[in-house]
């Protein structure tokens, strides 16, 4: 799980000031966590405690209102109307934001079933169009499938065979025209890519943040994969707990001592 967090603070200050190229410091002091980890860290706490996936979203959101870089408009609507009403209903989004918070659920489960249910009951919460829990069922399958042991050939085949992604592309390729999408079908795809393409845990995290667009969400995604095939250096590992408030940190160790960290 660690992995979603520490694509997302790598790539924390690039979101909205995007950088084409690898070359940029990877862990600085002005950079954070965005509500990528905060909502990662919901569907681990759920996943450790069961109950509804929407209540944990609901709780961590407005517990931590104003992460670097904030909330998408449409899930703080979501926040507001459930304040007003108490009733937290799904929105058809299609957003990438069931994507990157699905992280976890790649790690909890025995079984593909098990996995896919799972990711479509973290994104339906919220996400409820079809592309939404796509995404999220993408990218738990690839995690659930490095873990296994996989290869890269395998993973890349097997999601598009049962999702019908176009992954024949590299991120070099594209580099220089990729734009913001903060879609599934304009995330997902592209953060596999860069987990596909890249050499070790930190390249995948370059490869992806070099792309531009939404570059933490990207970087989140595509280090929840490269977590489970590469593992984390024991040094990025501490390094992300540094940035991270004692709450989350308490997460990430229950979390790892149930589901067990991947670290190189």
């Amino acid at each position: 799980m660690i992995g979603s967090i520490l694509g997302d603070i790598a790539g924390s200050v690039y979101e909205f000031h995007n950088i084409k190229t690898k070359e940029f410091p990877f862990l600085t002091p002005q950079k954070g966590y965005t509500d990528d980890s905060i909502l990662t860290l919901a569907t681990a706490d759920w996943l450790l405690h069961g109950g509804d996936c929407a209540t944990y979203y609901f709780r961590y959101a407005t517990r931590y209102p104003c992460p670097l870089g904030g909330f998408g408009g449409r899930f703080r609507e979501w926040l507001r109307q459930g304040q007003q009403t108490g009733q937290l209903r799904p929105y058809g989004s299609c957003g990438n934001g069931s994507a990157m918070r699905v992280g976890p659920v790649g790690w909890a489960f025995r079984t593909e079933e098990e996995t896919l249910k799972a990711a479509r009951i973290s994104a339906a919460c919220t996400h409820n169009h079809p592309e939404g829990i796509k995404g999220a069922q993408a990218t738990a399958l690839c995690i659930f499938l490095a873990r296994d042991g996989k290869s890269k050939e395998d993973i890349k085949n097997t999601v598009e065979a049962k999702f019908d992604y176009d992954l024949n592309f590299t991120c070099d390729g594209i580099r220089d025209t990729y734009q913001w999408d903060a879609t599934c079908q304009g995330t997902v795809p592209q953060a596999i890519r860069a987990f596909l393409d890249g050499t070790d845990f930190e390249d995948c995290i370059r490869t992806a943040i070099s792309l531009g667009g939404d570059s933490d969400t990207l970087a989140c995604i595509t280090g929840s994969i490269a977590e489970a095939f590469y593992g984390i250096p024991p040094a990025l590992h501490a390094q992300a707990m540094h940035y991270l408030p004692t709450h989350f940190q308490q997460i990430v160790a229950e979390f790892e001592e149930k589901y067990g960290p991947k670290i190189h």
